[in-house]
């Protein structure tokens, strides 16, 4: 037993859709305050329609003055303007949760239907997210099981997602990690250990240039040609010399192609952040036709392209799953989560993703701008029945007529008005990913 009672995975899930149906996104809250003044108004331009029919209407005047004061009351109910923002996100919701799709708060509806960037890193998320060896490179001074066993005994004690890939190749080559001693972490750059009496590092071409130490040119131009074509190098060193290099590719995810072209159909830019070399951050994002690329960043340094976009007047979107990730979630106008991620990720998100794929944002996308539609549809086709009905049960149209509004059926229209924004409301339960989506103006 890990997690009891509401710490478990279903009772925060079904804690986080009440909290977000019961939750009003801002356009609601403009609905609220119309409709905190609407009554007081309705009730006003009832009295003046009643004295106004009461002295200058035709006879039976009291009998008019009745029939048209009690209509605008009973027509002017404010149940459709009340109803026309929780039921779309009731019902918006229940839908995303269907789909995977777990909203925490409405804001984060009407916030992901503006977005106009979208930060996402590169591993695990673009990629599979499960890297492995390709080729190993050894120097001069050693041979290629020699590289990997020691890589591999640098990173048995790192938890960076290539540590994996390296360990498992050599658990595949047959051979034992190097023992290490007196490990040092270096954030973004890679390893250090001490084996057989000499420091070894594993890390970025960074790292090694920081350590003043010189690559070899045929070595430099293998590196160089992995990374075009979508390949980490991976150096191994010791104070003074390249003694090998190691070549690890994550595959892109079949379906990520589709979801960077899902975005920018609905006028979203997606801009791709990892800390490999640019060489290969250039290959990875080519080959899913992504433009804006953030290349060689350290892990906090997520949080500075939110912000940087942030200030160049987008609205921006960034989709984590790890700790690190945390700050720049919170920060983004709207923070998407992958449900395999850590709970820092998710209690720090808006939309929490099931699964580890990216196609599921453009569906949460296109289903936020479905609600938000859908919420002013109500909105609208409420104020635009009390804009008529009124002025009908207030008796404007008589002198053209001769007819009023006996307020029986001013009580079934007032009824007509709640089913028809319920009705429109539900049409959200029809939502299905895919269907068009009409580009969003920036």
């Amino acid at each position: 037993v890990t997690r009891l009672g509401s710490e478990t995975t279903l009772a925060r899930i079904i804690n986080m859709v009440r909290k977000a149906q019961l939750s009003k996104p801002a356009i609601g809250r403009l609905a609220d305050r119309v409709a905190a003044v609407f009554v007081p108004t309705v009730i006003c331009i009832s009295i003046i329609t009643f004295v106004t029919w009461l002295l200058l209407g035709p006879e039976p005047r009291l009998a008019h003055a009745l029939t048209t004061g009690i209509a605008v009351l009973v027509i002017a109910c404010p149940c459709a303007l009340g109803l026309a923002t929780p039921i779309a996100i009731m019902v918006g919701t229940s839908r995303a949760a269907q789909l995977n799709i777990l909203i925490s708060n409405s804001d984060a509806l009407q916030t992901a239907s503006r977005l106009t960037h979208l930060v996402v890193d590169k591993t695990g998320t673009l990629t599979m997210g499960r890297p492995e060896v390709t080729e190993i490179i050894a120097g001069r001074e050693m041979d290629s099981d020699k590289v990997l066993q020691l890589a591999a005994g640098l990173e048995s004690a790192s938890e960076h997602p290539l540590a994996e890939a390296v360990l498992a190749s050599c658990r595949g080559a047959r051979l034992e990690p190097a023992a290490m001693a007196d490990f040092t972490s270096v954030p973004g750059r890679g390893v250090e250990g001490t084996a057989e009496g000499r420091r070894f590092l594993l890390g970025n071409r960074h790292f090694l240039r920081e350590q003043g130490i010189a690559v070899e040119p045929a070595l430099e131009e293998a590196a160089d040609r992995h990374a075009g074509q979508g390949g980490t190098p991976v150096w191994l060193a010791d104070r003074e010399h390249v003694l090998g290099l190691l070549i690890l590719r994550d595959p892109v995810r079949p379906d990520s192609a589709g979801a960077v072209r899902a975005l920018q159909e609905q006028g979203v830019e997606v801009v791709m952040c990892t800390g490999d070399a640019e060489k290969t951050a250039r290959a990875v994002a080519g080959e899913l036709g992504i433009r804006e690329v953030y290349s060689e960043l350290l892990p906090e340094e997520k949080l500075e392209v939110v912000r940087a976009l942030q200030e160049r007047g987008f609205r921006v979107g960034m989709v984590g799953d790890g700790v690190n990730d945390a700050p720049a979630l919170s920060l983004a106008d709207t923070g998407f989560a992958i449900g395999s991620g850590t709970d820092v990720a998710i209690d720090n998100a808006d939309i929490t993703l099931a699964g580890d794929s990216l196609a599921h944002v453009p569906v949460a996308i296109a289903l936020s701008r479905a609600v938000i539609r859908n919420i002013k549809q109500n909105l609208f086709g409420a104020f635009i029945y009390n804009a008529i009905g009124i002025p009908l049960a207030a008796g404007v149209f008589y002198p053209f007529t001769g007819w009023l509004l006996h307020p029986m059926f001013a009580s079934a229209a007032m009824a007509l008005s709640s089913v028809t924004v319920v009705s429109n409301a539900n049409r959200l339960r029809l939502f299905r990913p895919g269907a068009g989506e009409p580009k969003q103006a920036a």
